[in-house]
C-alpha cells in the first residue's frame, strides 16, 4: 500500500490512497485532495539530476505518493512512454531561461501530466476490470492534452466542456477531430461556467452509476506529475544545489501548485513569480488579503488563463494553513506573510502581453506565445523590482507552441510560426461535437445518453 493518505480541502473525514484519490477525482465534499504528508527528495538526490533523463527524475518525484501501489518496472516503463519528447530548456540571455513545454503531442505542457495520469488510469483499471467516464473542462489546452492522452482506450470515454467562444479554432481542433472515445462539448459560457458544471455532476446521485472521475487540475493525477519539469528544469541551469526564480503563467493555478509542490519536496526556489492575465484575483489577494472572484471572467488573449476563480487556490490555501471551499469562500486565512516570502504574483494587462511578444522576438529572436508572454513579463517585473536578482538563474515556463496563437503572433512580430507536426494535419480532419445551453439540466441530459 501507499504510505502517503490524501484528504479533502473541505475536510471530509475519508482519507484515501493515491490509487483511490486519482480514480475519484474529487473528494465526495467537492474538495482537492492533497497529500498528508510531503515526501523530502534529499538534497544528495538533488545533486545527482543533471545527470538524469526526465523520466528518471519522475520517477524518484512520483515514486514516493504510489508506494507500492504501481510495481517499480511498470512505472518506470509508463515514465519512458509517456515522456518520450524533449523538454529543452532555452538560454534567453544573460542567466534568464526559457522552460519549453510545448514538444509533447499536443504542443502543450497539459501533455506532462496528462500522458502518465492516462496510464496510470488504465493500470488500475485493468486490475480492477472496471471502465470510467471522464468528465473535464478545458480553457484551452487541457482538452485537447487529455483526450489525446486517452483516446482509443475501451475502459475510458472522455467528455470534454470547453467554452464556445474562447478557444482557438487550432485548440478545438485537436479535440473536435479525434471521434472513438472522445466526446467535446461546446459550453455557452465561459471556463469558470465548465468548471462549475464539472464540478456539480461529481456531486450528483442521479450519474453515480456513470462512474464519474476528472483529468482537471482539480486530479492529484494532473498536479503531482506537474512538480517533475520544476526538479528537472532546475538540474538543466544548475549543478543541483544553487536557488532559482520560475516565473509560472497562472490561469487554474495548478501549475503554480505543482512548483509549490516541489518547493515542499525540497527543490532549492528563491522565488515563484505568479504572473495572471487581467483575471487579477490573485495578485489583488495578495496585496490586501482580500479574496474576490471575478465573475464573469475577462477574456484575455492568453485564453486557457481567463479563469476568475481557480480551483487550485483551495491547495493553495491549504499549502499555508488556511482554507477555502470550492465556491471561492475563504473559511480559514492563509499565512499571507508565509505567501508572500516564496510568491510574486502580478496581473499582466493584454497590450503589455502584445508588447513583450513583440520585445522578446526583436531583441532575442524568441518567439513567445501569449500564456509564455504573460510568465515572461511577470518575470521582467519581478526583476525589475528586485534589481535583477543578481546572477541567479530565472526560468519563465512557455507553456504552448506559438503555432497554436498564429493570428497574434503574425500581427505582433510578422512571423508565421513553423506548424509542429502534430499539427499540421488538424486543418484537413472533420470535426465532431455537439453543444449545450450552459445550464446544468442540459449537461445532465446529455450525461444521461451515458447509462
Amino acid at each position: 500500500m501507499s504510505l502517503i493518505k490524501f484528504f479533502s480541502t473541505n475536510g471530509h473525514p475519508e482519507h484515501v490512497d493515491f490509487r483511490q484519490a486519482l480514480l475519484m477525482g474529487q473528494a465526495p465534499d467537492k474538495g482537492l485532495y492533497m497529500p498528508e504528508q510531503i515526501p523530502q527528495i534529499p538534497e544528495s538526490k538533488i545533486l545527482g539530476f543533471p545527470l538524469k533523463s526526465y523520466p528518471e527524475i519522475a520517477y524518484e518525484i512520483l515514486k514516493p505518493y504510489l508506494g507500492d501501489l504501481v510495481e517499480e518496472g511498470a512505472l518506470r516503463s509508463m515514465l519512458h512512454n509517456a515522456y518520450n519528447y524533449e523538454v529543452p530548456v532555452e538560454k534567453v540571455y544573460d542567466e534568464r531561461y526559457i522552460l519549453r513545454l510545448d514538444r509533447g503531442p499536443t504542443c502543450s505542457f497539459k501533455d506532462f501530466a496528462a500522458r502518465i495520469m492516462g496510464r496510470l488510469i488504465q493500470y488500475f483499471l485493468k486490475q480492477d476490470g472496471r471502465s470510467i467516464l471522464i468528465l473535464t473542462a478545458t480553457s484551452g489546452d487541457t482538452g485537447s492534452a487529455v483526450a489525446h492522452a486517452f483516446y482509443g482506450l475501451d475502459n475510458i470515454r472522455v467528455v470534454v466542456l470547453f467554452p464556445e467562444k474562447e478557444v482557438t479554432a487550432r485548440q478545438r481542433r485537436q479535440m473536435t477531430t479525434l471521434g472513438k472515445n472522445i466526446f467535446p462539448l461546446a459550453v455557452a459560457g465561459k471556463f469558470d461556467d465548465c468548471q462549475a458544471l464539472v464540478k456539480q455532476a461529481f456531486v450528483d446521485h442521479d450519474l453515480a452509476g456513470l462512474d464519474l472521475s476528472s483529468a482537471n487540475s482539480i486530479n492529484i493525477g494532473r498536479l503531482l506529475p506537474q512538480a517533475v519539469y520544476y526538479f528537472y528544469a532546475h538540474s538543466r541551469v544548475t549543478k543541483g544545489g544553487e536557488e532559482v526564480v520560475f516565473s509560472v503563467p497562472s490561469g487554474n493555478f495548478g501549475d503554480l501548485m505543482g512548483g509549490l509542490i516541489a518547493l515542499k519536496m525540497g527543490l532549492p526556489v528563491r522565488k515563484f513569480v505568479a504572473a495572471t492575465n487581467e483575471n487579477d484575483e490573485f495578485p489583488r489577494f495578495m496585496k490586501t488579503g482580500i479574496y474576490e472572484p471575478i465573475r464573469p471572467s475577462k477574456n484575455c488573449i492568453s485564453n486557457a488563463m481567463n479563469v476568475g476563480h481557480p480551483s487550485n487556490l483551495a491547495r493553495l490555501f491549504c499549502l499555508y494553513g488556511g482554507r477555502m471551499d470550492e465556491s471561492g469562500h475563504v473559511i480559514l486565512q492563509p499565512d499571507l506573510q508565509a505567501m508572500k516570502r516564496d510568491l510574486y504574483a502580478v496581473s499582466i494587462r493584454d497590450d503589455e502581453t502584445r508588447q513583450t511578444i513583440r520585445d522578446a522576438y526583436l531583441e532575442h529572436k524568441v518567439l513567445l506565445e501569449p500564456h509564455g508572454a504573460v510568465g515572461w513579463a511577470g518575470l521582467m517585473k519581478y526583476l525589475d523590482e528586485y534589481g535583477g536578482s543578481g546572477t541567479i538563474p530565472c526560468i519563465s515556463l512557455e507553456t504552448a507552441d506559438p503555432a497554436k496563437f498564429p493570428d497574434e503572433i503574425v500581427r505582433l512580430t510578422g512571423v508565421n510560426p513553423p506548424l509542429p507536426a502534430a499539427m499540421a494535419k488538424l486543418d484537413e480532419l472533420q470535426e465532431s461535437f455537439q453543444k449545450i445551453d450552459g445550464s446544468y439540466a442540459s449537461l445532465k441530459d446529455y450525461l444521461r445518453g451515458f447509462l
